[in-house]
């Protein structure tokens, strides 16, 4: 049993003034716990994650802070490995992203979607919706 963690947690996490501030850090600290298996982010969340903590709130230190979280230097040490994105899975999921993009899926969903199908994985620790229907969401940590 493996989960996938999206761009959402790190961030939530990180950002106190996030309105899933909480929900993030009850989740991420039982993916950390082991409680679902094996946890996997990939290259692609973390540069989506710290560029989107920077644009939401301007502050370089919580972008840090969320790249420290993926890397394992965080306070929660190593939640996940580190998956790449290899130019065979950019590939595919780049033919996925034309199947799914009017759908609401982002092209880092669909490499995150192709590594989880490369992996095995089945479900994805996010709170993006878009997801619902294609993994196992976990946004809740009941």
């Amino acid at each position: 049993m493996s989960i996938f963690v999206d761009t959402g947690l790190f961030v939530a996490f990180e950002n106190s003034a996030d309105p899933r501030h909480e929900a993030a850090r009850r989740l991420l600290r039982a993916v950390a716990s082991g409680r679902f298996g094996n946890a996997f982010t990939s290259d692609f969340i973390m540069d989506e994650a710290v560029t989107l903590a920077l644009a939401r709130t301007r502050r370089t230190e919580i972008a840090v802070n969320v790249g420290s979280l993926i890397l394992g230097t965080g306070p929660l040490g190593r939640i996940a490995g580190l998956a790449y994105v290899s130019p065979r899975v950019f590939l595919r999921s780049w033919s996925r992203f034309g199947r799914l993009a009017a759908r609401g899926l982002s092209f880092t969903d669909c490499t995150s979607l192709e590594l989880m199908r490369t992996m095995g994985i089945a479900e994805i620790a996010s709170f993006d919706g878009d997801f619902d229907g294609l993994a196992v969401r976990r946004e809740a940590d009941d």
